[in-house]
Order: structure tokens, then C-alpha cells, then sequence
């Protein structure tokens, strides 16, 4: 394939953008650590059009950075539990060919949740931050479809662009 840099380069570039946008995006809703997610739509549409090794190198790329550009080093290790967690349920998702890109992306973001649940409680050593579950779970099937029908939508009017 040609020009795999540049496109790793878009890719990468409008991850970050998507990242930045979401810290300018005043909303709370109530429980920490709830985003709607907007880098992950970008991760979904590689993950669909290129493969899970892009994906996987796009995801890291992009919360490392993002990381250190708006965060800290303890908000990449919780994106990077969930990010990687959430790419490799999504990634065999995907390849069972039996879910929509919403089916997908959904079991995305809850699993993302559950990377982070898992990372806070390792870190206050306490697993009472689990009763956040219930809310994390709704949180990411909200966010998941929202980003799923996003990204189909996206994925449908790129089809006959080559496969990068």
C-alpha cells in the first residue's frame, strides 16, 4: 500500500484533533471519568477499513500523545487499559462478521469502562469504585452507539476509496 505514512498521519492528526475538541466540550455528566469518546470514532473507522494492527498502533499512537498533551501519565495508563481492552473485543467483534459497526463500537465502550474500572482498582486498592459499574456500562453502550452510527455512517460514504 502507498502512502501508509500519510494516511497514518491523517489518522493520527484527526484523533488528536477529536481528543482536543472533547476537553473543550464543558459537559459533566456526574460520574467521573464518563467522555463521549470522539478519538475512538476515528479508531472504529481504521479498525473497519484497515485492520486491528492499525488500529492498535493508531489507538496507542493517540493516547500516548493525547496523554501528554492534555493529560497526565496517570490518564494514559487508564486509557491505555481501556483503549487496548476495548480494541481487542472490538477487533474480535469485528471479525466474527456478525455485529454492525454500532454492535461493535457499543461492546467498545463498555469495555473501555471496564479496562478503566479495573485500573482505578488496582490503584486505590479497593474494589468499592466497581459500584460505578452499572453506570460506566450505560455510559458506554450510550457513547458506543452514538460513535458506532457515526463511524458506519462514515464507513459507508468511503467505500470506494481504496483499502489503505
Amino acid at each position: 500500500m502507498k502512502n501508509r505514512a500519510a494516511y497514518f498521519g491523517v489518522f493520527t492528526a484527526l484523533a488528536l484533533i477529536f481528543s482536543y475538541i472533547e476537553t473543550l466540550i464543558p459537559i459533566q455528566f456526574g460520574t467521573p471519568g464518563i467522555k463521549l469518546g470522539l478519538a475512538n470514532l476515528v479508531v472504529v473507522i481504521v479498525l473497519f477499513k484497515t485492520g486491528w494492527k492499525e488500529a492498535l498502533l493508531l489507538s496507542v499512537t493517540r493516547i500516548v500523545l493525547a496523554g501528554f498533551i492534555f493529560g497526565s501519565l496517570f490518564s494514559i495508563v487508564y486509557s491505555l487499559a481501556g483503549g487496548v481492552l476495548s480494541l481487542g473485543i472490538m477487533t474480535l467483534l469485528a471479525r466474527t462478521g456478525r455485529f454492525s459497526v454500532a454492535g461493535v463500537s457499543m461492546a467498545g465502550g463498555v469495555s473501555h469502562n471496564i479496562g478503566q474500572l479495573i485500573v482505578a482498582m488496582l490503584a486505590v486498592e479497593t474494589y468499592q469504585v466497581g459500584y460505578y459499574l452499572p453506570v460506566l456500562l450505560i455510559a458506554g453502550l450510550i457513547t458506543g452507539a452514538v460513535i458506532g452510527a457515526v463511524a458506519g455512517e462514515v464507513l459507508k460514504r468511503i467505500r470506494n476509496i481504496e483499502r489503505i
